[in-house]
């Protein structure tokens, strides 16, 4: 009997640890020529679970011993593997020769061919790196000229077609044929060939005819114009300009609305794993903050959120200080929120085509509508050249039945968002819950070309729709075409947050860890402002939220406008401020003021500032007001401190700013590194990683 009982507490044990969820890590990589594959879907087998591989071909999932891990990529046959006892899996996969296409390959001849030139031997160039680079392949040279251009064909044995003109990716960057022609072979470090159906995946159309992906050895290339990546993905980006310092005795009021949206850094996290140059206004450095949570308490009063202050010397600026002001919503456990009427708003037009659109969309929805209860209602709206409803409201439980709707939905047309968006609100206003979670969600790569499209058009609308009492999230999806700044338009304008979903283990953020802060708004119309005691303060200067600044008196107007805060959501703004009697560049003289004097406080010696904060419920319309007091006393810099400051510092070296006083992306991987601390979910080891591979492009 004590046998027995050893040997079922032994097979228990093994069986618990079998059951552990293990990071796995590895690359893939093309078995043809050993590069890595970027833009590999792997996923999990019988289950919604994934990820993308990054420009390095490198992954990172969660899984335990024997889950079999499927790895597909068009152009590559589908490849599994079972995962073992190692951490490490690395996978090489064979080509599908029989959907190769042509690619067209440009470059040099290496070397005169002219007996009576034999001293002439021009520098060596890309032709020889490209040919013979992908399997199934001929390569052809023209004639020419010593040290002209030759044209390389390469085209699949099986399929002839005529030459087409490929894409050229330098850095993450397109460029011309004739900027190849006159890149050296020396300042290369890498070259792939991507087939033409490859291309189309990562690419879209552009790609469609094949690529040619070339990155430079050291520092990326900047002689490349850094808008033309995103002027060629046809992207935009509403314009940001750095907040500037302002003087505490003319200016001692910074008011702002709070940001929950994480959208900019997903899709700077993107960008980097692609190679690709990350434009300046694509860069919001609040929603990189916000992204990862801190150390909050909870809130233990009335209000919905408590508050944090911390004050010490700014990391990378002998001179000044580093002010965090932290704001923690109370989470709910989700049986505790109330019953929601959520309306699925779907594009499905031709620009929703690509894998990393409408396909990863389908995936992400699915894990929320896994987590719906019995008193959940769901409705699913889509549009393209038109708008229609493709599921009426059907409850919680009947899984199968929204799982088959989302299933069946097809790419193709034009895009009528503003149809889309007048639809959705109907439907959501027709079966209102009261006292309930009443929320359209936007899913589109913001591509609205019918009706009303322009951003003006957009936040018209959409302000209009706020008045409801329906909420709004919007999750952006895929790249070209993707349209941050209108997405970022309707989400500030229509109570509601925005998040960029780029592959599953972000779906599984937004949609599973993070659910109760996506889709339950606890407070809404909240506002920050801070008065700076000039005594103490002589100048002062926040970083990030340029698009939600509000003017002073806009903080008691309760016709404002301002930001949602959700279940458990975390909010953290960041000022860098000048004491008084220090001198510093970033400060100027100012003439001498005839008519005003600028008198101060006596009192108040301790303070540094008072930090108000105005908040509605999410039923009511008169705001409710806090006061936190920040004494001045420096304090040793937290974790939590270290490593938000390395994030504000990323985004400022990202956006060229003149703040960041020279830090070098060393600096910021310490910095990075010194702040890691417990990191279960490994967000902030993921971020030190794309400083790691930023440092090497």
């Amino acid at each position: 009997m004590k046998l027995l009982l050893q040997l079922s507490c032994f097979f228990l044990i093994s069986i618990c640890l079998n059951a552990q969820q293990r990071n796995i890590t590895g690359t893939v990589s093309s078995a043809t020529d050993g590069l890595p594959l970027p833009g590999v879907n792997v996923i999990i087998k019988g289950t919604s679970n994934g990820v993308q591989t990054d420009f390095d071909g490198y992954y990172s999932i969660y899984a335990q011993t024997g889950d079999v891990l499927v790895f597909s990529f068009l152009g590559m046959k589908e490849t599994t593997a079972i995962v073992a006892k190692t951490d490490e899996l690395n996978v090489s996969m064979i080509e599908d020769v029989e959907k190769l296409e042509e690619i067209v390959v440009c470059g040099f001849s290496s070397k005169s061919s002219h007996s009576n030139r034999s001293n002439f031997r021009p520098k060596p160039t890309l032709s020889s790196v490209f040919g013979g680079r992908a399997s199934g392949v001929n390569s052809a040279y023209l004639k020419g000229k010593p040290g002209v251009a030759s044209r390389v064909n390469v085209q699949s044995n099986s399929i002839s077609t005529k030459t087409r003109e490929p894409l050229f990716i330098l850095d993450g960057q397109p460029i011309t044929r004739g900027q190849l022609n006159s890149i050296q072979i020396n300042k290369i470090k890498h070259v792939e060939i991507l087939s033409p159906m490859q291309g189309k995946v990562l690419y879209n159309y552009e790609g469609s005819k094949g690529v040619a992906v070339l990155r430079t050895k050291g520092i990326r290339n900047n002689n490349v114009d850094v808008n033309i990546l995103n002027d060629f993905l046809n992207e935009s980006y509403t314009q940001i300009v750095d907040n500037p310092f302002k003087r505490s005795h003319l200016s001692p009021l910074s008011t702002f609305s709070i940001d929950v949206d994480k959208a900019s850094y997903s899709n700077i996290r993107r960008m980097l794993n692609n190679g690709q140059t990350v434009p300046k206004d694509a860069v919001r450095i609040e929603e990189m903050v916000n992204y990862f949570n801190y150390d909050y308490a909870q809130p233990k009063d009335e209000h919905p959120f408590s508050i944090y202050t911390e004050v010490v010397q700014t990391p990378w600026h002998q001179k000044t200080q580093l002010v965090r002001i932290g704001l923690q919503g109370k989470t709910y456990d989700n049986e505790e929120l109330p019953a929601s009427n959520l309306t699925f708003l779907i594009d499905v037009s031709g620009s929703m085509s690509s894998p990393n659109k409408l396909q990863l969309l389908k995936s992400a929805f699915k894990l929320l509508v896994n987590q719906l209860r019995d008193k959940d209602m769901v409705s699913i709206v889509v549009y393209a050249g038109a708008a229609g409803v493709v599921l009426e409201p059907t409850q919680g439980h009947k899984k199968n039945v929204i799982l088959k709707a989302l299933d069946n939905l097809e790419a193709g047309g034009s895009t009528a968002g503003g149809a889309g968006i007048q639809l959705a609100y109907q439907l959501a206003e027709k079966h209102f819950k009261k006292g309930g979670n009443n929320r359209v969600i936007l899913a589109t790569d913001g591509d609205f070309n019918v009706g009303a499209s322009s951003d003006s058009d957009m936040q018209t609308l959409i302000e209009e729709k706020r008045k409801s009492g329906v909420f709004l999230s919007v999750l952006g999806f895929g790249y070209g075409n993707y349209k941050d700044s209108k997405l970022e338009t309707l989400a500030d304008k229509g109570n509601g947050n925005h998040a960029y979903i780029d592959n599953m283990q972000e779906a599984q953020k937004v949609f599973g860890k993070e659910f109760g802060g996506t889709l339950f708004t606890i407070a809404k119309d909240v506002k920050i402002q801070v008065e700076f005691n000039p005594k103490k303060v002589q100048a002062y200067r926040l970083i990030g939220y340029e698009n939600r600044l509000l003017a002073a008196e806009d903080f008691i107007d309760d016709t404002k406008d301002a930001g949602e805060l959700g279940s458990g959501h975390t909010v953290t703004a960041l000022y860098e401020i000048i004491p008084v009697g220090v001198e510093v560049d970033y400060l100027k003289d100012i003439p001498r003021l005839k008519y005003t004097t600028n008198l101060t406080s006596d009192k108040y010696h301790d303070e540094l500032f008072t930090v108000k904060f105005r908040y509605k419920k999410p039923d009511e319309s008169k705001s409710i007001e806090m006061i936190h007091i920040q004494n001045s006393n420096l304090s040793e810099p937290s974790e939590d401190m270290n490593f938000v400051s390395a994030i504000a510092l990323f985004g400022m070296r990202l956006r060229a700013s003149k703040y960041d006083n020279n830090a070098t992306i060393e600096d910021i991987i310490r910095l990075a590194n010194s702040g890691r601390g417990k990191d279960d979910d490994g967000y902030r080891a993921e971020f030190i990683r794309l400083l790691e591979s930023y440092e090497h492009l």
